[in-house]
């Protein structure tokens, strides 16, 4: 079974305690802690060592995806009391101003491919030359991102047949037309099965589905995200 859990900004935005009680109560041992808006980060980093984090199996945290450069080294100084729990770090390629001093995260730092709206980071191609600049880091594969990018999946697969090797967990939702994370239709789940065989079976999956205001419940997700990484027979999945 794979191992299947949530990012706290699905759930609750920026209230993580309450992500965390909820997915506690629904049993789930996956969890990513979401400090994607600039201010979210302060406040976690106080208080990471507080979350009774070891209640859970896999745990990373996913930095903020925009600040100004003159922010950088704030933002790297606080994600280094995480990296100093060997958390890692999910971070944005757009939101890297100086690569020499994301450096030092090495493995720890796992980097995302991009949805349409970003210009560098989406395909294949691009992640090449950012594991170039970064050799240590690892993928944080984002399935959503790149059916925005190609529906047909194809570029799906050349990332995970070029860059597998650096899987450190996979994002997953419905990303529209205005890259939101809606919860995962059946088109989605026909789409993403296309590539399941390529994604390891201990890969932590991590949800993205906005749940906050009651648009689907963590069980529907869960299940539907099991549904979605459940391999087509190999004359059907998609090889490049």
């Amino acid at each position: 079974m794979r191992p299947i859990g949530f990012s706290t900004g699905a759930i609750a935005k920026a209230d993580y305690r309450q992500a965390l009680k909820e997915l506690r109560q629904s049993q789930v041992r996956v969890v990513e802690l979401s400090a994607l808006r600039f201010w979210e980060l302060p406040p976690l980093v106080a208080d990471i060592e507080d979350l009774r984090l070891r209640d859970f199996d896999f745990v990373s945290v996913h930095a903020p995806s925009a600040f100004a450069a003159a922010e950088e080294l704030s933002v790297i100084c606080q994600l280094d009391r995480i990296a100093a729990l060997a958390i890692p770090i999910v971070i944005h390629p757009d939101a890297i101003f100086s690569c020499a001093d994301w450096k030092h995260f090495g493995s720890l730092l796992f980097i995302e491919n991009m949805d349409k709206r970003k210009a560098r980071g989406r395909t294949a191609a691009d992640l090449a030359v950012l594991f170039e600049t970064f050799p240590e880091a690892r993928m944080c594969f984002d399935i959503g991102h790149v059916r925005q990018v190609d529906p047909t999946m194809l570029e799906a697969a050349r990332i995970l047949e070029q860059h597998g090797d650096r899987l450190g967990q996979v994002h997953i939702s419905e990303v529209n037309t205005a890259s939101r994370h809606d919860p995962i239709s059946e088109y989605a789940v026909q789409a993403f099965r296309l590539v399941a065989h390529l994604i390891p079976e201990g890969a932590p999956i991590i949800l993205e589905t906005l749940i906050d205001r009651g648009q689907s419940s963590i069980p529907r997700e869960l299940t539907r995200a099991a549904e979605a990484l459940e391999p087509f027979h190999s004359q059907v999945a998609l090889t490049v």
